[in-house]
């Protein structure tokens, strides 16, 4: 297993429901290393880069909408085998097949407002990392 960089963002219907602190107590309590975190509230430059792969989708409206209704929380972690562990962590997006003691179970609203997001392979957790960070707000 290769030591990997992933982004997570705790997202703004988990960050309403003060969720946050239980969220990164799972990451922690599973061994990842917090390399960098921030609050901040998206706005539609930020969400359509972060998004960009979604442009022109019949959903992508009402998840710019939802991205940039309030804060979330992004955050960098680091682990072994990081980006599958995180996701499998995660659960399904859809929240009807996210399996019990996942984030999602635990915490989603909806298959729309599902609590967090993780990249989905190394490729995309560099592109997505350096949307939210600069080098010197990544502290290895």
């Amino acid at each position: 297993m290769a030591m990997e960089k992933t982004l997570v963002l705790i997202k703004p219907d988990a960050f309403a429901k003060k969720h946050v602190g239980d969220i990164i107590k799972i990451y922690e309590g599973q061994g990842f290393d917090i390399l960098a975190m921030k609050m901040l509230q998206m706005d539609e430059k930020i969400a359509s880069k972060h998004y960009e792969e979604h442009i022109g989708r019949p959903y992508y409206p009402g998840l710019i909408e939802f991205m940039t209704s309030a804060p979330l929380v992004a955050i960098v972690l680091r682990g072994e085998d990081a980006i599958a562990r995180i996701r499998a962590l995660h659960g399904k997006t859809k929240l009807s097949e996210a399996a019990e003691g996942t984030i999602r179970k635990m915490y989603a609203e909806s298959d729309n407002h599902n609590a967090v997001h993780a990249s989905d392979c190394p490729e995309n957790a560099a592109r997505e990392i350096a949307i939210f960070f600069n080098a010197t707000e990544i502290y290895e």
